[in-house]
């Protein structure tokens, strides 16, 4: 039997952070769904398909191919056999990926090779569905979530911290409409599942989000 732990919440509230302490920590594989949407969505820009056009994104799916692997303890993600992990972390690639992650082929795609994941192994899957539609019987289940100016102020900081320019009026901006739309689309809109554990870490510490998440991991199991 194998266990599995479900994060959902907004963007920027810190979930791959999480998934990631929380997956090394119990010595689970964490699975960066967001990055694969995000390599998806990475493929429509370089190939010049808009994210309106749902015609060319339905037929682009089946030249793609998304799959996560780790070498020397560093998560790969894989597109076509190439490894991305640098590029879809770029504004422009999140913003496309919130778009066309309603693409109901763009999501079924994905979600049978997330399943088939978890079946296999012990994980720890964050995302806008795990909970609700991936994994409906996940072991323990998390709704992450922070205020959008703390999420706002982390984003901010961040891109300070590459030598970036950035607004933070405009983050908050961006992150606020990536939350409408997050929560308003027809398929599998983000939402707290009924049996999911609410997690604020707008004035949390890391480690303390951590250990909230195993704590009910350890209570559910």
């Amino acid at each position: 039997m194998s266990y599995t732990i479900a994060i959902d919440g907004p963007a920027g509230a810190g979930k791959s952070t999480i998934a990631k302490k929380v997956a090394k920590e119990l010595s689970f594989i964490y699975v960066d769904t967001g990055a694969m949407y995000r390599a998806m969505a990475l493929y429509f820009l370089r190939k010049g398909i808009d994210s309106k056009d749902t015609a060319s994104i339905e037929a682009a799916c089946n030249d793609i191919q998304v799959s996560i692997t780790y070498k020397e303890g560093e998560q790969q993600v894989l597109l076509n056999g190439e490894n991305v992990s640098k590029e879809i972390r770029q504004e422009e690639v999140g913003n496309m990926a919130s778009q066309t992650s309603v693409n109901a082929k763009v999501r079924e795609k994905l979600v049978a090779l997330q399943r088939q994941l978890a079946r296999s192994e012990n994980v720890v899957m964050d995302g806008r569905d795990i909970g609700t539609q991936v994994l409906p019987d996940a072991t323990a289940k998390i709704y992450l979530t922070a205020s959008s100016q703390e999420r706002a102020r982390r984003r901010y900081l961040e891109l300070k911290e590459k030598g970036m320019e950035a607004d933070l009026a405009a983050i908050e901006a961006d992150i606020i409409d990536r939350d409408h739309r997050d929560m308003t689309r027809e398929i599998s809109p983000l939402c707290q599942a009924e049996d999911a554990v609410l997690v604020d870490a707008s004035f949390m510490t890391i480690e303390e989000v951590a250990e909230s998440v195993i704590r009910v991991f350890e209570e559910k199991r």
